[in-house]
């Protein structure tokens, strides 16, 4: 933490990630000053493949964040001058007419699907199977949770007033308004990502989820607007001063985006968070997937272009679960993180990991694989170690990124020249190293690696005025970390790898992941 000076102006970011809700307070510079961490259960599953959680149990650690962050400030809560709030992206939350969540929200890592398809014109869907798009749309059907809702609880979506993302469910907590920002609207529902907006009535995808009707929506404000003031209810769970503007800030990937610094089409932001990114920042809508939107990034009408690998670095925490019982107990004795531990893993290793070659598809494909994909080690041996498997698992992810950041430069035709990398596995020293070096280019990341909570700090920052514009916070507010160099002997080796066997993984076991789906029904 850096020091404090009482004559500063504050911010208060409050971060619900999908793995812990952190409440954070930086000052205009950019530098974090009080921070409080509650960890939290992702989600529970009745079923295989269904990820849920009470959004109320989101709400109770927002609040405890906050009472835990109130114990170690040491300036008057007064002098935080505004808050914004950035949450894990595309979880529903279906609310009553009295403001109470009728069912436990659905996550983004939920793989249900209802199995029918839209109901379109002829003239639509042909033209649709024309231009190729009526793959995606179906997909956006199939998988919307309102569309599920609808068929299998019938009676409870009856009842539905307002359907809202995560984002917008903690806002009505704290303002009792329902307003969201139009850079937190990322999952199944009917936004239009071009014209950044709910969609026009004439929009298919309105046909795609017939079951969400206009006024269930909340209102969308730009990111550096004002959503609301904070209540006296909420003042008084979370000890938030009543009548404290909360601003609109987006989603925690896109203000990760600009935490990091990335403000154009030729710097590539790499976010090492429970889904791993690649992201650009660009003021021209483009998809990097033919069908796949870009996301609306923080600054009113920019567009994150983004590619993903959706499990990312929950691998880390699958692998402490599964493997680390070693690194658990050792870290609770030395009073250190697990993670800091796993470094120790990285080092005994040599890159390339003797050949050990992963895909990291443990809930999903990337962006651009097939929704069969599955996750894949090959090259086993007898040398092979589980410090070989963790390595594996890191350099998989890499290679995926990178595979994402070929897609992004191919389709945008502008070449990326800086890589920012930001998210907790950026902590890593080890890390860092193994991106620079798959990468084949020089990595840096910026002052702090809570780059998602320093992006809503700079929506607050505009919002209050502090700074006239996005630009003017970026400037001052980002600073430059450590910097990473490739090492050429590791880069040749990687680069062989990624080519000759990483890149060709996927096409030669797609027959077998369909076959496995088939037989298995999982993925559902």
């Amino acid at each position: 933490m850096e020091p404090v000076t009482h004559k500063q102006e504050y911010l208060l970011s409050i971060d619900n990630g999908t793995q812990s809700v952190r409440a954070m307070v930086f000052d205009r510079d950019g530098r974090l000053v009080a921070k409080s961490k509650v960890e939290i259960e992702p989600y529970f599953s009745t079923e295989p493949g269904w990820a849920e959680q009470h959004a109320d149990y989101f709400w109770q650690a927002l609040c405890q964040a906050c009472h835990q962050l109130w114990d170690q400030l040491e300036i008057p809560r007064e002098s935080i001058k505004a808050l914004s709030v950035t949450t894990q992206r595309a979880t529903v939350v279906p609310m009553g007419a009295d403001g109470q969540p009728l069912r436990a929200a659905i996550s983004w890592l939920d793989q249900r699907q209802i199995h029918s398809q839209p109901e379109l014109g002829a003239l639509e869907s042909l033209l649709m199977r024309a231009v190729g798009a009526k793959t995606a749309v179906d997909t956006f059907h199939t998988q919307a949770e309102a569309n599920w809702i609808a068929e299998h609880e019938p009676e409870l979506w009856q009842q539905v007033d307002k359907l809202l993302l995560l984002s917008g469910y903690h806002n009505y907590k704290l303002t009792g308004d329902y307003r969201d920002s139009v850079a937190s609207q990322v999952g199944f529902v009917p936004f239009d990502f071009k014209q950044l907006q709910w969609a026009e009535a004439k929009d298919w995808k309105w046909r795609a989820i017939p079951a969400i009707k206009r006024e269930m929506l909340p209102e969308l404000v730009e990111a550096g607007a004002i959503l609301g003031h904070i209540s006296s209810a909420a003042a008084a769970e979370t000890g938030i001063p009543q009548g404290l503007p909360l601003i609109a800030c987006g989603s925690d990937k896109a203000c990760e985006v600009l935490g990091t610094g990335c403000l154009d089409s030729n710097t590539g932001s790499l976010s090492y968070g429970t889904t791993a990114t690649f992201n650009i920042t660009s003021d021209k809508y483009l998809e990097a997937i033919p069908f796949h939107p870009a996301y609306p990034g923080v600054i009113p009408g920019s567009f994150n272009i983004e590619m993903m690998v959706p499990r990312g670095y929950w691998m880390v925490s699958w692998f402490k679960q599964q493997f680390g019982l070693e690194e658990q107990s050792a870290a609770e004795q030395q009073g250190v993180t697990v993670e800091s531990l796993f470094d120790d893993l990285l080092q005994q290793v040599p890159a390339g990991s003797a050949g050990l070659t992963l895909q990291p598809y443990w809930g999903a494909g990337a962006d651009n694989e097939g929704p069969e994909a599955k996750g894949a080690i090959i090259g086993f041996g007898d040398v092979h170690t589980r410090a070989h498997l963790y390595r594996a698992i890191i350099e998989g992810l890499t290679y995926a990124l990178r595979a994402g950041k070929e897609r992004v430069e191919q389709r945008s035709g502008q070449p990326i020249t800086k890589l920012l990398v930001s998210g907790g596995g950026s902590q890593s020293d080890q890390i860092m190293q193994i991106t620079a070096d798959i990468f084949g280019m020089p990595v840096q990341r910026p002052h702090t690696y809570e780059t998602s909570a320093l992006g809503a700090a700079m929506a607050a920052a505009v919002g209050s005025g502090i700074y006239p514009d996005f630009a003017s916070a970026a400037s001052k507010m980002t600073h430059r970390g450590e910097r990473f160099e490739p090492i050429a002997a590791n880069q040749k080796i990687y680069n062989q790898l990624y080519t000759q066997v990483y890149r060709k993984m996927y096409k030669s076991l797609k027959p077998s992941y369909e076959a496995i789906r088939k037989i298995t029904g999982y993925p559902l």
